[in-house]
């Protein structure tokens, strides 16, 4: 899959969409209902109803990138349905995205060295 940056923000909305919608339409809710920028490059991750497919709108810096996913005969692993979003990290959407349960995945926190050797 195209995805912009190992580093890149990723939000999830926790509420069900109107899968008519396109780059416009998302990016209004974003803007309106989620109170996010969607000109920030993070990128948001929405649901259907049936939670079988997904969408995700992200800004590239030269315009709106608009994917989407259908599983054929599986569900996506989503979190409850709720007001707001949740933030997912690269593994976790990797997982998401996959058709896995993103739940089952961490991503191991490393640090700078002190010091070079």
């Amino acid at each position: 899959m195209m995805f912009p940056s190992n580093r890149v923000r990723v939000l999830v909305s926790t509420q069900p969409i109107d899968f008519r919608k396109g780059h416009d339409g998302l990016a209004a809710l974003v803007s309106s209902v989620l109170r996010k920028d969607p000109f920030t490059g993070t990128v948001f991750v929405f649901r259907s109803r049936r939670a079988d497919r997904l969408k995700l709108l992200y800004w590239d810096g030269t315009g709106l990138v608009m994917a989407y996913k259908r599983l054929e005969d599986a569900r996506f692993t989503w979190p409850a349905i709720k007001d707001g979003m949740m933030a997912l990290n690269h593994a976790q959407f990797e997982a998401l995205f996959a058709g896995l349960d993103w739940r089952k995945v961490k991503a191991l926190e490393t640090r700078p060295p002190a010091a070079a050797e």
